[in-house]
């Protein structure tokens, strides 16, 4: 045994086995799944016959199998090409194991649970934000092509046609799908600045699809600013797309550092790269700062502008007024959050030039808006995902 013995108190008793079940992702593009251990031993492999069939490349045919040793538990590589993991070790030979290990077979994770009922394939949405797994899923997410960003059109409000998209991190690894639990993960391994600049690269990959002239915005993550890497990993994004329009997005409190801001502007400038302040309206909101360092872009946060037409008069009289003091400045004003044809006509008299929102377009893969015609397939044929 690879690892040390745990106490019977610890181990997975056999009198209980047929209450232990895996709960894993064979495939990414599927929710996660419940696999009962039924009996022992339970073998895991690419063969059919297995008791756990992982039809995958990586996986050899007799990979791993768990099994009986008195009144416990454990697991067994069976000389498999890729390896059998137990907590991220390699697992050379067998040992015993305790709930909630995570064990996993080449590429492929999944944690020991147990419970006085389980059913084969069931979805337990409880485990999704599982942390310890999450933090094993991380390294798959950034290293083996986990990203799949969105793109949510962004429109001018006169006529709603589109200009450009904003790049949403997205993911179906369990654990990871959403930007919440992905930059979680990440501030347990101190990576969120690798983690954004990872978006952005996969997302404008990705956003070539779009003609050049479609701009698509491009997130931050605020421990990247004031920071040298982030102009290294700009310039690594204009080359990458060399004629495609970007914009990058910082949140509007950042626009404070004034020594900070006019270094990046410089950068931008040099890199034909746009400037948007995100979520205006939240926190500080000085327009102050706006006279020193213009974005191109000034996004107004949804708790502004999210159902303003049945916010009282005096808010929307406040909101119309700093959107013409923006406009004024040469800044164009793009509100967020517009779910509805009324809200989209208040907007457009409150003088708001652009437009985000589920009333323009969900979040949603480039292969949406290939369908649609407004993107173009990669020259070889293959898909994007």
């Amino acid at each position: 045994m690879n690892t040390s013995t745990p106490s019977p108190a610890d181990s997975l008793q056999a009198s209980e086995k047929g209450q232990w079940f895996l709960s894993g992702q064979v495939d990414e593009s599927e929710p996660l799944r419940r696999f009962q251990i039924h009996s022992l031993p339970y073998s895991v492999g690419r063969k059919t016959e297995s008791s756990l069939c992982l039809p995958v490349g990586c996986i050899s045919k007799e990979h791993a199998e768990f099994f009986e040793d008195g009144n416990r538990i454990g697991l067994r590589d069976l000389g498999s090409t890729n390896g059998t993991f137990v907590n991220g070790e390699p697992l050379n030979g067998e040992t015993l194991l305790r709930e909630n290990d995570i064990v996993q077979f080449a590429t492929i994770v999944f944690r020991v649970g147990s419970a006085k009922v389980a059913t084969d394939h069931h979805t337990i949405a409880e485990d999704v934000c599982d942390q310890a797994l999450a933090m094993i899923q991380f390294e798959r997410l950034i290293s083996d092509g986990g990203l799949h960003p969105h793109f949510q059109p962004i429109v001018t409000l006169e006529d709603q046609e589109r200009i450009g998209y904003e790049i949403l991190g997205r993911s179906r690894l369990f654990g990871l799908q959403s930007p919440h639990e992905m930059f979680h993960a990440a501030s347990q391994l101190n990576l969120e600045a690798q983690l954004s600049e990872a978006f952005r690269d996969r997302g404008v990959e990705i956003g070539k699809h779009f003609p050049n002239d479609m701009n698509l915005f491009v997130n931050t993550h605020p421990k990247e600013l004031d920071h040298p890497a982030l102009y290294d990993s700009l310039v690594s994004l204009r080359n990458l797309a060399p004629e495609q329009k970007i914009t990058l997005e910082i949140h509007e409190g950042a626009s404070t550092n004034m020594t900070m801001m006019r270094e990046l502007c410089a950068v931008l400038k040099d890199l034909d790269i746009l400037l948007a302040f995100d979520d205006f309206g939240v926190g500080r909101a000085r327009l102050v700062e706006l006279g020193e360092v213009r974005p191109d872009f000034l996004k107004f946060d949804m708790k502004l502008t999210k159902n303003i037409n049945d916010a009282p008069t005096k808010r929307q009289e406040l909101v119309a007024l700093f959107a013409n003091m923006v406009n004024n400045l040469g800044i164009k004003t793009l509100a967020e959050g517009v779910e509805t044809r009324e809200c989209h006509d208040i907007l457009v008299e409150m003088g708001f030039q652009l437009g985000q929102g589920f009333y323009y377009g969900r979040p949603s893969p480039v292969s949406k808006y290939i369908k649609e015609g407004t993107a173009t397939e990669p020259e070889n044929g293959t898909g994007t995902q």
